[in-house]
C-alpha cells in the first residue's frame, strides 16, 4: 500500500509517482484547492487535490482530522514563495491522483495540537497522544538508542540472554510486586526488581559478557523519573575489574551520544561519594550548577551565636554556607521561601549575610547575625566563600545529615532561580561509596548485599564495617543517576560474612540466598556489572521532563493505567484458584 514514508520524500523525488498512507493531520480549502497535510510516523507532506479531478476532489471534501487514508500522486516542487521551511518536506508537495478513505475518525476526545492536555487525558487516550509528532519522535529515538547500544555491545562480544520474570524476591530497596501461585498454595513469585541474582549465576556458568534490555518492577512511590515498571540496560562481566568496566561503559555512552546527538561527552571525571556529599549535598550532583556547599564550622565554633556554635562543636554537626551570586538583591520574602525549603528537609532554618560592599567590613553587610560577627571573622567568611559585592551568603547549621540534604536541595533551587544552570552535558562517575549505613542501630548495605568491599582485611572489615568502602560506582549525568553497579562478591565466605553483618539468621540466609552461596562454591570467577536506567537516558537525550514521555504506555503517579483501568478487581473464581481468601463484598470483575 505504500511506496514511501511521508517524511522520506525529498526534492530528488520530483516527477515520481508515490503511494502514501497515513492520517489527515490538517485539511484546508484555499482558492478552490484542497490541501491536506498527510502524516505518518516519519513526518508530514502536503497533498494537493485539484477540483478538475472531480471524483477525488469530492471525496477529499469528506476528509476530517485523523481520517486514515491511502493516496497516490506525483511529487512536484512547490511554487515559488510557497516553500514551508518549518517542514522537512516543505519544498515539495504531492498532486493527488487517487484517494481511498481506509477509515473515518470520530471527533477526538483530546486536542492533538494542545501540548497542555492533562496527564490523565493523555494516558487515557495514549494511542492518540502517541500520534503527536514529539511523542512519535521520542519513541523512534528510543528505538535508535537501544539499537545503537545493542550493536556496541555485540561488537564487544556481549551476549543477549534472557532471565526469568517469575522469580524470588531479592533485596533491592523497594517493595516487590508479588504473583500468587495457583499450583503452590500460599506461595508467591516476585517480579524482579533487577536480574541481579541470575546475571551473577550466568557468570558462574561461564557466560563472561552478558547483557539484557529488560523490564524491572518496583512497588515504590513514584515521581517524574520513576515508574512501577521500567527498563534496564543490564550488563555483567567476568574477569573485568571496576576500572575496566567503568571505561567500557563510559565508552558506550560516549558512542551513543556521539552517534545520535553528535555530542562529545568527553572523559568522565571521578568524584568520591564523600566529596559529592560534602560539596554538593547529593550523591548524584548536577555539575552544570556552579554552586557548592562550603564548610565554615572551624570559623564559627567559638562565636556567641549558639545556632552556629553548638553544631560547629558537635562531631555529628555541620555549619555550611552557599554563596549566591547577585543574591544581595533578594527580598526578605524570597529568603523566607528558601528557609521553608530547608525546613522541609529537617533543618531549623537559614541565616544570611548580604554583601553590599565587599571592602567595607561590617559596615558593608546587611545581616540579622551581624552583631555576632567581628571584622576578623567576617573577613575569613568572605575569603573562604570568595564572596563579591552583591552576593548573599546563606548559612545552615544542624546535624550533618540535615544540613547536607537541606543545602543540597537548596543548591538545586538556587541554580534554577538564578539562571546558573549551564546548557551543557556534565557526566560524572561517583565512586568509593560506604559499604554500609546504620539505620536504627542496624547495618544496611548502601547498594545491595552482593557488592564487594574495597581491599580490607577480613578482621578489619568485621570489626569496623561502617568504615568499609565498597567497589561500587554510579554514572551520573546532569544530576540524574543513569546507572549504578559494582564489583560483586565472588567468594562464599565473604558473602556469608556480609549477610552476618546485616544480622540475617542462618535460616534467613539459607531461605533467601542458599542457592547463591552454593553456586559461589564452584569456581566462581571475579565479576562485576552495572545497570542503566534506559528511560532516564532517553528522557535526558530528548529533553523530556518525565520518563512517562519516553514510554509507550506508562502509569500515573498512583501506579494506575487510565487506558486499561488497571489494576482491576479479580473475580471470585480467580481468587479461589489462587488460594486467596475472598473478602465479603469483594467487587466482581468478569
Amino acid at each position: 500500500m505504500r511506496s514511501h514514508y511521508c517524511g522520506a520524500i525529498h526534492a530528488q523525488h520530483a516527477t515520481e509517482s508515490v503511494e502514501l498512507v497515513g492520517w489527515v493531520n490538517r485539511r484546508r480549502d484555499l482558492g478552490g484547492l484542497i490541501f491536506v497535510d498527510l502524516r505518518d510516523r516519519t513526518g508530514l507532506i502536503q497533498v494537493v487535490f485539484d477540483p478538475q479531478q472531480e471524483a477525488i476532489f469530492t471525496e477529499a471534501n469528506r476528509l476530517r482530522q485523523e481520517f486514515c487514508v491511502a493516496i497516490t500522486g506525483v511529487v512536484h516542487a512547490r511554487p515559488a514563495g510557497q516553500v514551508n521551511s518549518n517542514m522537512s518536506t516543505g519544498a515539495i508537495e504531492v498532486q493527488a491522483q487517487t484517494l481511498r478513505i481506509l477509515n473515518t475518525a470520530a471527533p477526538l476526545p483530546i486536542n492533538l495540537d494542545d501540548p497542555n492536555n492533562s496527564d490523565e487525558q493523555r494516558l487515557k487516550y495514549r494511542y492518540l497522544d502517541l500520534r503527536r509528532p514529539e511523542m512519535t519522535q521520542r519513541l523512534i529515538f528510543r528505538a535508535q538508542v537501544t539499537q545503537c547500544m545493542r550493536a556496541y555491545l555485540a561488537e564487544h562480544d556481549f551476549l543477549d540472554i534472557e532471565t526469568p520474570m517469575l522469580t524470588k524476591a531479592t533485596p533491592e530497596g523497594a517493595r516487590d510486586y508479588l504473583v500468587p501461585s495457583r499450583t503452590h498454595k500460599g506461595r508467591f513469585f516476585a517480579l524482579p526488581q533487577s536480574p541481579q541474582i541470575f546475571k551473577q549465576l550466568l557468570m558462574v556458568s561461564g557466560f563472561d559478557r552478558y547483557y539484557q534490555i529488560v523490564k524491572c518492577f518496583r512497588d515504590e512511590d513514584l515521581r517524574a523519573d520513576r515508574q512501577p515498571e521500567f527498563t534496564q540496560v543490564d550488563i555483567e562481566t567476568s574477569f573485568m575489574d571496576a576500572e575496566s568496566l567503568m571505561q567500557f561503559n563510559e565508552g558506550m555512552l560516549q558512542h551513543v551520544f556521539k552517534t545520535l546527538l553528535d555530542v562529545d561527552l568527553g572523559t568522565f571525571p571521578r568524584m568520591t561519594y564523600a566529596d559529592a556529599m560534602r560539596l554538593y549535598g547529593s550523591d548524584k550532583p548536577d555539575l552544570r550548577n556552579p554552586l557548592t556547599l562550603i564548610d565554615v564550622a572551624d570559623l564559627v565554633g567559638d562565636i556567641d551565636f549558639q545556632v552556629f556554635r553548638e553544631p560547629a562543636q558537635d562531631p555529628a554537626g555541620r555549619v555550611s554556607v552557599i554563596c549566591v551570586p547577585g543574591g544581595a538583591a533578594m527580598s526578605r520574602k524570597t529568603i523566607d521561601g528558601y528557609t521553608k525549603t530547608v525546613q522541609t528537609y529537617g533543618a531549623k532554618g537559614l541565616a544570611w549575610i548580604k554583601v553590599n560592599a565587599l571592602n567595607e567590613g561590617l559596615a558593608g553587610i546587611q545581616s540579622p547575625i551581624a552583631k555576632f560577627l567581628d571584622e576578623t571573622l567576617l573577613a575569613s567568611l568572605l575569603e573562604r566563600t570568595a564572596a563579591k559585592t552583591g552576593d548573599c551568603l546563606l548559612f545552615c547549621a544542624d546535624k550533618s545529615t540535615q544540613v547536607t540534604e537541606a543545602l543540597g536541595a537548596l543548591r538545586l533551587q538556587l541554580g534554577e532561580d538564578f539562571g546558573l544552570i549551564e546548557a551543557t552535558w556534565c557526566p560524572l562517575w561517583v565512586v568509593d561509596f560506604p559499604m554500609f549505613e546504620e539505620v536504627d542501630g542496624r547495618l544496611h548495605t548502601l547498594h545491595h548485599p552482593f557488592t564487594a568491599p574495597k581491599s580490607m582485611s577480613t578482621q578489619h572489615f568485621a570489626a569496623e564495617p561502617l568504615k568499609a568502602l565498597s567497589e561500587a560506582y554510579d554514572m551520573v549525568l546532569n544530576g540524574f543517576e543513569l546507572g549504578g553497579g559494582s564489583v560483586r562478591i565472588h567468594d562464599s565466605a565473604m558473602q556469608k560474612q556480609v549477610f552476618d553483618l546485616l544480622n540475617l539468621s542462618d535460616e534467613e540466609i539459607d531461605n533467601k540466598f542458599g542457592f547463591l552461596l552454593e553456586a559461589l562454591r564452584y569456581g566462581t570467577p571475579p565479576h562485576a556489572g552495572i545497570a542503566f536506567g534506559l528511560d532516564r537516558i532517553i528522557m535526558l537525550m530528548t529533553q523530556a521532563t518525565s520518563i512517562r514521555d519516553v514510554m509507550a504506555f506508562p502509569k500515573t503517579t498512583t501506579a494506575a493505567c487510565p487506558l486499561t483501568q488497571a489494576p482491576s478487581p479479580a473475580n471470585q473464581t480467580q481468587l479461589q484458584d489462587l488460594h486467596i481468601q475472598v473478602m465479603k463484598n469483594q467487587p466482581e470483575h468478569a
